[in-house]
């Protein structure tokens, strides 16, 4: 039984899907909040960005980017229809201005234009890639030449690694 729990909530993590889904996408955007923040400042955003967030969840580190800052246009990237939905009702004004837009898809196979994005970040979604190889090589192809790239991740908590850490390594 314990097992089944955190299984479920592991796939809701990431993948949010249905009411339960909803609920995980807010909380992740509470959880995550000082590293959203904290990468947000990193990317030293410019008004002529082009900017792209793998693993967007809930919206909220889009919303902070166009309430910020003046850059062109942030896609919010995700694999799933639930946090989606989230992030584009958090965000409606912004897509209704065109500043904003929200993309389903697999970090491994970007639906994008090569050398389109000027900035990209990733807050807490690299343990869920399939493929850190194939993700990596999809960022760069999506990357403009002198673009930059943030992915912010933890380890684990409390000194214990989570385990996709150890995948990863």
């Amino acid at each position: 039984m314990k097992k089944r729990i955190i299984d479920l909530v592991n796939e809701q993590y990431k993948a949010p899907k249905g009411l339960l889904g909803v609920y995980f996408g807010e909380k992740m955007v509470r959880q995550h909040r000082i590293e959203t923040l904290w990468t947000l400042e990193l990317l030293k955003l410019q008004d002529n960005d082009y900017v792209l967030e793998l693993g967007c969840g809930a919206g909220y580190a889009v919303k902070r980017v166009l309430r910020d800052s003046n850059v062109k246009k942030v896609v919010g990237f995700d694999l799933s229809q639930t946090a989606l939905a989230s992030a584009r009702f958090r965000n409606r004004a912004n897509i209704y201005n065109s500043r904003a837009k929200f993309v389903l898809g697999n970090v491994n196979s970007l639906p994008f234009q090569d050398g389109m994005y000027s900035k990209v970040y990733s807050i807490q979604s690299v343990y869920f890639w399939e493929s850190i190889h194939d993700s990596i090589n999809e960022i760069y192809r999506v990357l403009k030449p002198g673009g930059s790239l943030i992915i912010t991740l933890s380890d684990g908590k409390n000194g214990i690694p989570w385990m996709n850490i150890r995948r990863m390594l």
